[in-house]
This record gives C-alpha cells, sequence and structure tokens, in this order.
C-alpha cells in the first residue's frame, strides 16, 4: 500500500452492513508511501497513526470524488425519486 499526504483512507467494514471508515492522510512515516500513516478520521474528528489492514484501501480526492458521485448518481435516478405533493 501507498499513499501520499492528502490521499485518503477507506476502510471497509468486514460485517454485512458494516461502516466504512473515509480519513484524510496527513503524514506519511514510511519509505516511498508505505505505512504508517496518520490519519485524520471524519467520522471521530480525531487523528491517530495507522497501520491500514487488508480491508483498508488508498484513493486520491479525484477518486473519491468520483466514486462519491457514482454514489449520489444511483440515488437520485428516477428509480429512487419520490415526489412531493
Amino acid at each position: 500500500m501507498r499513499a501520499q499526504v492528502g490521499d485518503w483512507l477507506i476502510v471497509e467494514g468486514r460485517a454485512l452492513g458494516g461502516s466504512v471508515r473515509r480519513g484524510l492522510i496527513e503524514e506519511v512515516h514510511g519509505t516511498d508511501g508505505a505505512p504508517p500513516y496518520l490519519v485524520h478520521w471524519t467520522d471521530t474528528g480525531s487523528r491517530a497513526l495507522t497501520f491500514p489492514g487488508p480491508d483498508a484501501r488508498v484513493v486520491t480526492s479525484a477518486e473519491l470524488r468520483a466514486e462519491e458521485e457514482i454514489v449520489t448518481n444511483h440515488f437520485s435516478s428516477k428509480h429512487y425519486r419520490t415526489t412531493r405533493t
């Protein structure tokens, strides 16, 4: 796993319906982008030195925006729209 400052660490929950954590990588302490990373977690606002496990992945800000756009488009499609009265 390799990262740069400004990338995002995404940790997928292993259990079905588990939560997904996102954190901004603020520091890279390993050689050539390797862990550990100082991560600022969005769900708690805390910062922690993190050694990512197998359920984690690193994405750039652009990749994260693209993933969020796909999800937004999926849920805003007319299949999921409700009409206001």
